[in-house]
């Protein structure tokens, strides 16, 4: 039997109450995805494997609309309480590199010790004279070199010196790690994925298998 989750006021409920928050659906029509601002094959793929419409017209009614990039306010303001985006609002402040970092900076300023969590961080061109002065010393240093707003790993190198920087490029440099722990040699990371569906209430989901990923 599939269920759905319809949306009620904010209140006090017994657990009576918002176990009549899902309904039955096994008559209802498929669930529409709207796909038309994603280059994502994947999410194709899964939509099909959970039993939903794709679409890629824009004036068809949706239920979910997945998108690449931010949301659009002129999406949000004509959202209906069924429909769902796969983005917050502002979220960028958090998703990209050189707002997460200046959040992050700003935060520690106020909160030293709860934001000790994060490297040394500089953001390009903003805070070239600091970094330069990085170079200064005897001892190479390691930075961590990234695009502000790359993601898959793209453009992302490592340097001891300052030569590769041209005038005008927008980066986030960080302290690397003195002696990174390896497997076979390569770098590595793991990941915990997190789905957060609200924030007034805070209601996160957390993928338990976690992920790892191995440099080749």
């Amino acid at each position: 039997m599939a269920v759905r989750e319809t949306i009620e006021p904010q209140s006090t409920t017994t657990t009576k109450k918002k176990a009549l928050k899902l309904k039955d659906t096994s008559n209802d029509p498929p669930l529409v995805i709207n796909i038309n601002y994603t280059q994502y094959e994947l999410i194709h793929e899964v939509a099909e494997d959970l039993g939903m419409r794709t679409s890629v017209d824009d004036e068809e009614d949706w239920d979910i609309w997945f998108i690449d990039g931010p949301t659009m306010p002129t999406l949000l303001s004509k959202m209906n309480q069924y429909q769902r985006t796969n983005h917050f609002p502002g979220v960028y402040a958090l998703a990209r590199k050189n707002l997460l970092a200046k959040n992050l900076i700003a935060m520690e300023k106020y909160f030293p010790k709860d934001y000790a969590f994060f490297p040394k961080t500089w953001l390009l061109p903003a805070d070239l004279k600091s970094f330069k002065e990085q170079f200064n010393y005897r001892k190479a240093k390691t930075f961590i070199i990234k695009p502000e707003a790359g993601c898959q790993g793209k453009g992302i190198f490592l340097t001891r010196n300052f030569d590769w920087y041209q005038s005008g490029e927008h980066y986030v440099a960080q302290r690397y790690l003195h002696k990174p722990f390896l497997v076979d040699n390569l770098k590595f990371d793991l990941r915990i994925y997190v789905l957060v569906t609200s924030v007034m209430p805070l209601r996160i989901f957390i993928y338990k298998e976690g992920l790892a990923r191995f440099a080749t």
